[in-house]
Protein backbone atom coordinates (compact mmCIF):
# COMPACT_ATOMS: atom_id res chain seq x y z
CA UNK A 1 0.00 0.00 0.00
CA UNK A 2 1.36 3.25 -0.91
CA UNK A 3 1.43 5.90 2.05
CA UNK A 4 -1.33 8.37 1.25
CA UNK A 5 -3.64 10.89 3.13
CA UNK A 6 -5.34 9.30 5.03
CA UNK A 7 -3.44 5.88 6.26
CA UNK A 8 -1.50 4.90 9.20
CA UNK A 9 2.32 4.06 9.24
CA UNK A 10 4.54 2.54 11.20
CA UNK A 11 7.96 3.78 11.59
CA UNK A 12 11.19 3.53 13.32
CA UNK A 13 13.65 6.30 13.66
CA UNK A 14 16.68 7.52 15.16
CA UNK A 15 16.85 11.57 15.28
CA UNK A 16 20.27 13.66 15.92
CA UNK A 17 21.25 16.87 16.04
CA UNK A 18 22.76 18.78 13.24
CA UNK A 19 26.51 17.27 14.54
CA UNK A 20 25.37 13.98 14.29
CA UNK A 21 24.48 13.44 18.16
CA UNK A 22 21.40 11.28 19.09
CA UNK A 23 18.76 12.80 20.52
CA UNK A 24 16.21 10.01 20.35
CA UNK A 25 15.72 6.34 18.63
CA UNK A 26 12.46 4.76 17.86
CA UNK A 27 13.51 1.19 17.61
CA UNK A 28 9.95 -0.81 17.86
CA UNK A 29 7.99 0.86 15.18
CA UNK A 30 4.91 3.54 16.53
CA UNK A 31 1.88 4.44 14.59
CA UNK A 32 1.41 7.53 13.03
CA UNK A 33 -1.58 9.23 11.24
CA UNK A 34 -0.32 10.48 8.00
CA UNK A 35 -2.52 13.55 6.77
CA UNK A 36 -3.12 14.69 10.36
CA UNK A 37 -1.29 16.07 13.30
CA UNK A 38 0.62 13.22 14.35
CA UNK A 39 4.13 14.35 11.91
CA UNK A 40 5.99 16.97 11.30
CA UNK A 41 4.81 18.40 7.52
CA UNK A 42 8.29 17.60 5.85
CA UNK A 43 8.38 14.39 7.31
CA UNK A 44 4.87 13.76 5.80
CA UNK A 45 6.04 15.59 2.63
CA UNK A 46 9.04 12.89 2.09
CA UNK A 47 6.55 9.88 3.38
CA UNK A 48 4.07 10.76 0.45
CA UNK A 49 3.27 8.33 -2.26
CA UNK A 50 6.05 5.90 -0.38
CA UNK A 51 5.45 2.26 0.77
CA UNK A 52 7.01 -0.51 3.79
CA UNK A 53 10.44 -0.64 3.77
CA UNK A 54 11.37 2.87 2.13
CA UNK A 55 14.13 4.85 4.40
CA UNK A 56 15.27 8.65 4.38
CA UNK A 57 17.40 11.11 6.20
CA UNK A 58 16.09 14.61 6.36
CA UNK A 59 17.84 17.22 7.28
CA UNK A 60 15.01 19.62 9.14
CA UNK A 61 16.02 22.80 10.09
CA UNK A 62 14.06 24.49 12.63
CA UNK A 63 11.46 26.08 10.69
CA UNK A 64 10.76 23.15 9.15
CA UNK A 65 10.97 21.43 12.61
CA UNK A 66 10.09 22.64 16.30
CA UNK A 67 10.66 26.43 14.87
CA UNK A 68 13.21 29.11 16.61
CA UNK A 69 14.05 29.37 20.16
CA UNK A 70 12.41 32.22 21.46
CA UNK A 71 13.46 34.15 24.51
CA UNK A 72 10.09 35.97 25.25
CA UNK A 73 8.59 32.28 25.98
CA UNK A 74 10.34 31.97 29.36
CA UNK A 75 9.79 33.53 32.83
CA UNK A 76 10.48 33.29 36.62
CA UNK A 77 7.44 32.36 38.54
CA UNK A 78 7.30 32.06 42.69
CA UNK A 79 8.79 29.04 44.29
CA UNK A 80 5.89 29.04 46.37
CA UNK A 81 3.37 28.34 43.41
CA UNK A 82 4.93 24.48 43.15
CA UNK A 83 5.19 21.84 44.72
CA UNK A 84 7.96 20.13 46.91
CA UNK A 85 10.32 18.03 44.81
CA UNK A 86 10.24 19.76 41.05
CA UNK A 87 13.11 19.28 39.15
CA UNK A 88 14.71 20.91 36.27
CA UNK A 89 13.06 18.78 33.26
CA UNK A 90 9.52 18.37 34.82
CA UNK A 91 6.96 19.90 32.51
CA UNK A 92 3.70 21.87 33.48
CA UNK A 93 0.81 21.90 31.36
CA UNK A 94 0.36 25.95 31.58
CA UNK A 95 1.17 28.61 34.20
CA UNK A 96 0.85 27.39 37.69
CA UNK A 97 -2.45 28.76 39.73
CA UNK A 98 -1.35 32.37 41.13
CA UNK A 99 1.20 32.63 38.35
CA UNK A 100 2.08 36.57 38.34
CA UNK A 101 3.68 36.54 34.88
CA UNK A 102 1.73 38.22 32.43
CA UNK A 103 1.47 37.97 28.74
CA UNK A 104 2.74 34.42 28.28
CA UNK A 105 0.12 31.76 26.15
CA UNK A 106 -1.60 29.55 28.92
CA UNK A 107 -1.90 26.61 26.43
CA UNK A 108 1.63 25.96 26.42
CA UNK A 109 3.53 23.62 27.88
CA UNK A 110 6.20 24.94 30.10
CA UNK A 111 9.29 22.90 31.02
CA UNK A 112 11.22 23.81 34.42
CA UNK A 113 14.79 25.01 33.28
CA UNK A 114 16.07 25.93 36.36
CA UNK A 115 14.86 26.12 40.55
CA UNK A 116 16.05 28.33 43.07
CA UNK A 117 14.89 29.34 46.22
CA UNK A 118 13.08 32.19 45.66
CA UNK A 119 12.08 30.91 42.14
CA UNK A 120 11.87 28.49 39.64
CA UNK A 121 12.63 29.52 35.59
CA UNK A 122 9.72 28.28 33.53
CA UNK A 123 10.19 27.62 29.56
CA UNK A 124 7.29 27.68 26.86
CA UNK A 125 9.54 26.51 24.20
CA UNK A 126 9.20 23.11 22.29
CA UNK A 127 12.65 21.52 23.93
CA UNK A 128 14.02 21.10 20.23
CA UNK A 129 13.31 24.49 19.27
CA UNK A 130 16.04 26.52 18.04
CA UNK A 131 17.65 23.00 16.59
CA UNK A 132 18.30 22.11 13.12
CA UNK A 133 18.38 18.26 12.82
CA UNK A 134 18.61 14.76 11.53
CA UNK A 135 16.32 12.60 11.26
CA UNK A 136 16.69 8.89 9.47
CA UNK A 137 13.41 7.57 9.38
CA UNK A 138 12.61 3.53 8.19
CA UNK A 139 8.87 2.70 7.03
CA UNK A 140 7.76 -0.45 8.34
CA UNK A 141 4.35 -1.07 7.25
CA UNK A 142 1.52 0.91 5.94
CA UNK A 143 -2.38 0.61 6.52
CA UNK A 144 -5.39 1.90 5.75
CA UNK A 145 -6.80 4.19 8.74
CA UNK A 146 -9.95 2.91 10.43
CA UNK A 147 -12.92 6.05 10.40
CA UNK A 148 -12.03 6.86 14.57
CA UNK A 149 -8.22 7.76 13.10
CA UNK A 150 -9.88 9.65 10.25
CA UNK A 151 -12.34 11.40 12.25
CA UNK A 152 -9.62 12.47 15.01
CA UNK A 153 -6.71 13.38 12.39
CA UNK A 154 -4.61 10.63 14.37
CA UNK A 155 -3.90 7.58 15.65
CA UNK A 156 -5.99 6.74 19.17
CA UNK A 157 -2.96 4.90 21.68
CA UNK A 158 -3.70 5.80 24.68
CA UNK A 159 -1.63 9.17 24.65
CA UNK A 160 1.69 8.66 23.51
CA UNK A 161 2.69 11.68 22.39
CA UNK A 162 5.51 11.81 19.55
CA UNK A 163 8.81 13.87 19.60
CA UNK A 164 7.92 14.26 16.30
CA UNK A 165 4.69 15.24 16.80
CA UNK A 166 3.62 18.57 14.62
CA UNK A 167 5.00 21.70 16.42
CA UNK A 168 1.97 23.89 18.00
CA UNK A 169 1.92 27.31 15.74
CA UNK A 170 3.99 29.60 17.69
CA UNK A 171 1.69 31.79 20.16
CA UNK A 172 1.04 35.97 19.43
CA UNK A 173 2.62 37.63 22.48
CA UNK A 174 1.01 41.22 23.07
Amino acid sequence: MLINDPCVVSLTWVLADAQGQAIDELTEPLEFFFGGDDLLPKLEEALAGQQAGFETLLHLEPEHAFGDYRAELVCFEDRALFPEGIEEGMQFDGLPEGAQTTGMPPELIYTISEVYPSHVVLDGNHPLAGMALQLQVKVIAVREASEAEVEARSVTDGGAVSVLATAPAPPQLH
